[in-house]
């Protein structure tokens, strides 16, 4: 029988369907969380779901709603979706939610992102473990298969999503912007035109140019993950042949987003958390920011030039989600492009990281290129991956030769130095894998850093 702990991992369900992930084993989850929302005090009486576009998403959420049923909870079922959209649903409705996707991995996997009511994470601190371990024992038990009385409401959220993201960021007095858009047949494809086009709501001054619309979940155009630059190249092409004032990226469930300039140049991730944070200062003077520790330096500087007050993190969303909670923190960014807002439930949203960032190009005069140049104040490295054997060995390796610098463990090892410059190195939860990211104030110094801890990793 299949052992659980190779698709609930730290932070949701993944895995390869049928082989990992069957509509049996997305039944069990599904009694399996409504049970450990019983546990923990919650008493639900609906479960929202959605799913992406992923030829496997509506069976796997059929399955699951069946075994919601089964644990005596009702179902609201909101089709297909983005995974912001799923969260809007979990937060406007005050209900506990499950987004079937697998976000950006490639067709032949899904998955499930778990949320309480308010959108609140489901991690493995706060609920993930308990329902693994009920789902297998589930699993197990050939007496647990009895449905229960089906109860499952189908509903259209798509409009009040769009309309709450227009009610949040203003974006009728901008000036004209020409934007190519690719959603790489992700879910982009279906939020967008409500969003930001007119298919739902007044036209914006926007020209909202197309790239791999269709949804489809095979993704024969290329992967739906901007994070690796080849899948950033249809794009920058399409803004520099045709003159466009920014180009926006989303993944596969459209829950992150990626922004190039008018040269086709990417706009760093860092960038965008600064540009949003001082946006969410001027309408929350003082408040707090979260960033996770591999955002840029600049980050920081540039929270407290504004006011702010900058909290870091560890990396992950079930990480910036609770610290965002619990400091109430009005905004919060990381390096992978997740973007999360207070007055989005504390969680992660691409369009609307997106809506602020036109709403701040259309709202002055200069050039995407010359108007973020202000926010991207050093050179970085991005992440870079290497297999190890040993993690935590090459790690030692690593600090043993470093010794003059800084070192704090707050996720992996971070590294710091008097010049400014800095790397973090961290393995992988899921995978044989060290991450490096390195930062300096000049290409030069940041490449023989970089250089200087890849030949110890890869040594």
């Amino acid at each position: 029988m299949l052992d659980l702990s190779q698709i609930i991992k730290a932070y949701d369900v993944r895995g390869i369907v049928p082989d990992q992930f069957s509509e049996p084993v997305a039944r069990a989850i599904g009694t399996a969380f409504v049970e450990m929302l019983r546990e923990s005090g919650d008493e639900p009486d609906q479960i929202v779901i959605a799913h992406d576009m992923r030829e496997s998403g509506p069976g796997l959420a059929a399955a699951f709603a069946r075994g919601v049923n089964a644990a005596g909870c009702a179902v609201i079922n909101i089709g297909l979706a983005s995974t912001d959209q799923l969260y809007y649903a979990s937060g406007s409705l005050h209900l506990p939610g499950a987004m079937f996707t697998a976000s950006h991995n490639p067709a032949q996997y899904n998955g499930i992102k778990l949320c309480r009511a308010g959108a609140r994470p489901v991690g493995q601190d706060s609920g993930l473990v308990v329902v693994r371990e009920r789902a297998q024992d589930l699993l197990r038990d050939l007496n647990a298969e009895a449905d229960g009385v089906s109860r499952v409401e189908q509903r259209d959220l798509l409009g009040d999503y769009a309309a709450h993201l227009r009610h949040l960021v203003d974006l009728s007095g901008i000036r004209p912007l020409k934007v190519i858009v690719d959603a790489g047949n992700g879910m982009g494809g279906y939020t967008v035109p409500a969003v930001l086009g007119d298919q739902v709501l007044e036209p914006l001054p926007l020209t909202i140019v197309p790239l791999f619309f269709e949804l489809d979940g095979s993704f024969p155009n290329h992967e739906a993950n901007p994070l690796d630059p080849k899948n950033l190249v249809d794009l920058q092409n399409a803004v520099r042949e045709q003159g466009a004032d920014i180009g926006l990226a989303f993944d596969g469930d459209a829950d992150r987003c990626f922004v190039v300039d008018e040269n086709g140049d990417p706009v760093s991730p860092s960038a965008i958390t600064a540009l949003v944070a001082a946006r969410e200062l001027a309408k929350f003077p003082g408040s707090v920011i979260i960033h996770n520790l591999i955002t840029s330096a600049a980050v920081p500087e540039i929270i407290l030039e504004n006011g702010g007050k900058p909290i870091r993190s560890r990396v992950g969303h079930s990480f910036i989600k609770a610290e965002m909670a619990d400091s109430n923190a009005v905004f919060g960014g990381e390096h992978s492009a997740h973007y999360y807002f207070r007055d989005f439930w504390f969680a992660d949203t691409g369009m609307l990281a997106a809506m602020h960032v036109l709403a701040a190009l259309g709202g002055q005069d200069l050039p995407l290129s010359e108007f973020a140049a202000e926010y991207e104040r050093y050179t970085a490295s991005g992440e870079i991956n290497s297999t190890v054997a040993d993690a935590a060995a090459k790690s030692d390796e690593v600090r043993a030769a470093f010794p003059d610098a800084q070192v704090d463990d707050l996720d992996g090892l971070t590294f710091s130095f008097e010049d400014g410059s800095w790397f973090n190195l961290r393995a992988s939860n899921t995978e044989p894998l060290l991450r490096l990211n390195v930062e300096a104030a000049d290409p030069a110094r940041m490449a023989s850093l970089r250089d200087d801890v890849l030949a110890i990793v890869r040594g």
